[in-house]
């Protein structure tokens, strides 16, 4: 069961990986800090969430440094 939910969330996260490349090329940057959008863009929210859901596999909590 868990290297089920390993793929579902490792799914995840190269997809919104891959939109967050796509957007970075469109906006002909090669990162999202030199983008004008980078405070304000759904693209690269939703990369960081993907990011934050395949390490924690999905079980909550918030982030601790």
């Amino acid at each position: 069961m868990e290297s089920t939910k390993r793929t579902i969330w490792q799914q995840r996260l190269d997809e919104q990986k891959a939109k967050l490349q796509e957007c970075q090329t469109s906006q002909h940057v090669d990162s999202c800090l030199k983008c004008d959008k980078v405070l304000d863009c759904a693209v690269r929210d939703n990369y960081v969430k993907a990011v934050y859901e395949s390490m924690n596999k999905g079980q909550g909590g918030g982030f601790e440094f």
